[in-house]
C-alpha cells in the first residue's frame, strides 16, 4: 500500500469565528455540542480551509469508529445536528 499527504492544512485560526458563531447558534437553539476541538486527520474541508475559507468539519452525524468496523451513528442526534447546521446557515445569511 502507498500513500501521500494529499491535503492541505486546515488552520485553526482561518476557523475559529465560524465555530464560535456555531457554538452561539447551537446554544441559543438548546444543540449540545462538544465545543470546538482539533483533531488529527483530514476531510474535504480541509481543500476549502486551503483556500482560505472558513471552514467546519464535524457538522455531520455524531458516532464513532468511521469508515471502520463497528461503526455506528446516533441516530437520535441527527435531528438536533440538522437544525445546528440550518441554523448557522440562517446566522451567516442573516
Amino acid at each position: 500500500m502507498e500513500g501521500s499527504v494529499n491535503r492541505p492544512p486546515m488552520e485553526q485560526a482561518l476557523c475559529r469565528d465560524l465555530g464560535i458563531r456555531a457554538l452561539a447558534v447551537a446554544k441559543r437553539m438548546g444543540v449540545v455540542v462538544p465545543g470546538l476541538t482539533q483533531v488529527p486527520g483530514g476531510s474535504d474541508g480541509n481543500f476549502t480551509a486551503g483556500a482560505g475559507v472558513p471552514t467546519l468539519d464535524g457538522l455531520g452525524a455524531v458516532g464513532d469508529n468511521a469508515h471502520a468496523e463497528g461503526e455506528w451513528v446516533d441516530v437520535a442526534a441527527m435531528a438536533g445536528r440538522a437544525r445546528l447546521l440550518a441554523g448557522l446557515i440562517e446566522e451567516l445569511l442573516a
